[in-house]
C-alpha cells in the first residue's frame, strides 16, 4: 500500500475513504451495480407477479383481503430470501474489495463476487445473528414491558395512572431505539471481521464488539453524514417524478397522456434511486473496513505486524488480554488476509 497503516482520526477515516473510492471508482461501482442490479430485476418481477395475480384473484371470486394476503405471503417466502441474498452478495463483495484495496491490491469484479459464495451460510446466519441481538432483543424486552404497563393501566382505570403508564411506555420505547442504535453501533465492524478474519458468524460479533469499544461515536458520525448525503440524493431523485405529477395534474382531461408520463416518472426515479445506492453502498463498506483496521493498529498493534510482514518476517502472535479472549480462548487474527494469488500458492 502506498501509505502505511497508523492510527487514523475521524476526518482522516473519511478522506481516506473518499480517495479509495475516487481512485477505484468503477471497481466499486461495478462491484455494487451487480448485486444491486439483481435486487432491481427481482423487485420488477415480484411487481409482475402481483399484476399477474389481480386478474387471476378477481376471476376466482377471491376477496381483496385475501388476495392481498396470498401476495403477502409469496413476498416474503420468495422475495425477501432473495433479496437477503442479493444484499450478502453486495456487502460481501464491497468488503472483501474494500480490504484488498486498502492493503494495496486490486481484485476484479468477477473475483470480488466469487469470494462471497464459499461462505454465504456463514454470512447469512451473521445476518440473522445481527438482527436478533440488535433489534430482535430489544424489540421483544420493550414489548413485553409495554404489555404489562398496558395490562397495569386496564387494571387501575386512573386517568392519573394510565396517564403516567403511557409516559413510562414511551420512556420504554425511546430507551429502546437507543440501544438498538448502540447495539447496531458496537456490531457495525461485524461484517467485515468475518470477512477479513474468516472467523464464525458468533465470534464475529464477538471480536466486533471488543474492536469497536471506544470508536462507536466515531462511526455513528459517519453514518450520519452518508444518510444526509442519501436524503440529498432521494431528494434529487424525486424532482423529476414530482415534475411529471404536476404536469399531469395541469393536463387535466387528457387522461392516457398523463397515466404515460406518470409511468416514465416512476421509470426515471427507480433509476435515479438505483444509481444512488450503487453510489452509496460501497462508501459504507469502504469505511468500515478502515474502522476496522484502525481499531486493530490502536489495539493490536497490526500495523507492525503488518511492517514485518512486508519486509518477508513472520509476524509474532498478538497477546489478546483477558477482556478479548472470546469463550475462553485466545484470538488468533487472519493478520496475512487478502493475500495475492502467487502468495496463496507459496
Amino acid at each position: 500500500m502506498s501509505e502505511p497503516l497508523r492510527p487514523l482520526t475521524l476526518g482522516e477515516i473519511l478522506d481516506r475513504t473518499a480517495q479509495l473510492y475516487r481512485r477505484n471508482f468503477l471497481l466499486f461501482a461495478g462491484v455494487a451495480a451487480v448485486p444491486m442490479s439483481a435486487m432491481v430485476v427481482l423487485i420488477v418481477l415480484v411487481g409482475l407477479l402481483f399484476a399477474a395475480m389481480i386478474p387471476l384473484t378477481v376471476r376466482s371470486g377471491m376477496s381483496p383481503s385475501a388476495a392481498t394476503g396470498l401476495m403477502v405471503v409469496v413476498l416474503v417466502l420468495v422475495g425477501l430470501p432473495l433479496l437477503l441474498v442479493m444484499s450478502i452478495y453486495s456487502y460481501g463483495s464491497l468488503t472483501y474489495t474494500a480490504a484488498r484495496v486498502h492493503l494495496g491490491e486490486r481484485p476484479k469484479i468477477k473475483e470480488a463476487l466469487k469470494s462471497v459464495t464459499p461462505h454465504l451460510g456463514r454470512y447469512l446466519w451473521l445476518v440473522i445473528l445481527q438482527v436478533f441481538f440488535v433489534g430482535g432483543i430489544p424489540v421483544a424486552i420493550a414489548g413485553f414491558i409495554a404489555v404489562v404497563l398496558g395490562l397495569l393501566g386496564k387494571m387501575a382505570g386512573v386517568g392519573v395512572i394510565s396517564g403516567l403508564l403511557a409516559f413510562l411506555m414511551t420512556l420504554i420505547g425511546i430507551a429502546a431505539i437507543v440501544v438498538i442504535v448502540f447495539r447496531a453501533l458496537e456490531y457495525s465492524m461485524s461484517f467485515a471481521t468475518c470477512v477479513i478474519e474468516e472467523k464464525s458468524a458468533w465470534i464475529s460479533l464477538q471480536r466486533a464488539a471488543t474492536l469497536s469499544k471506544g470508536t462507536c461515536g466515531r462511526i455513528f458520525v459517519m453514518f450520519l453524514l452518508v444518510m444526509m448525503l442519501s436524503m440529498v440524493l432521494s431528494m434529487i431523485g424525486y424532482i423529476p417524478l414530482l415534475i411529471v405529477v404536476g404536469i399531469s395534474a395541469a393536463m387535466g382531461k387528457a387522461g392516457t397522456a398523463a397515466i404515460a408520463m406518470l409511468v416514465v416518472g416512476e421509470i426515471v426515479y427507480v433509476v435515479m434511486s438505483f444509481t444512488a445506492q450503487t453510489l452509496l453502498t460501497p462508501v459504507y463498506s469502504i469505511a468500515l473496513v478502515l474502522f476496522y483496521y484502525d481499531q486493530r493498529v490502536r489495539k493490536e498493534g497490526f500495523d507492525i505486524e503488518w511492517m514485518m510482514m512486508q519486509a518477508g518476517l513472520e509476524a509474532p502472535l498478538q497477546p489478546v488480554d483477558q477482556q478479548q479472549s472470546l469463550a475462553g480462548e485466545s484470538i488468533t487474527t487472519n493478520t496475512d488476509f487478502p493475500r495475492t494469488e502467487s502468495e496463496a500458492q507459496s
